[in-house]
């Protein structure tokens, strides 16, 4: 059930995400969507693992992966937003 809620979740983001560019007129780099999609696969990666670990009674191995995983993760998440709306900041000028 948290696999089919979080597709829905992601599905409706990345809809919500084109519609946005094509309603601005605007595209992204090909590296802004290779360091957005590796860091949304790595957080996936990172809640799988921290839900497994957790479910398998080792939280201290759950929370070590949420750091050595999931922050690199949310790091690239938001480079590949920061260097979009840099981006878009300065085509709008």
């Amino acid at each position: 059930m948290m696999w089919l809620i979080i597709g829905l979740v992601l599905g409706s983001a990345f809809g919500a995400l084109f519609w946005f560019l094509n309603k601005k007129n605007f595209s992204l780099k090909w590296y802004e969507w290779l360091i957005g999609i590796v860091g949304i696969v790595l957080l996936l990666l990172t809640i799988q693992n921290f839900i497994g670990s957790f479910a398998e009674w080792e939280p201290k191995a759950a929370w070590a992966f949420l750091l050595v995983v999931g922050l690199p993760a949310l790091i690239l998440i938001a480079v590949a937003g920061v260097l979009a709306f840099m981006r878009f900041n300065k085509n709008e000028s």
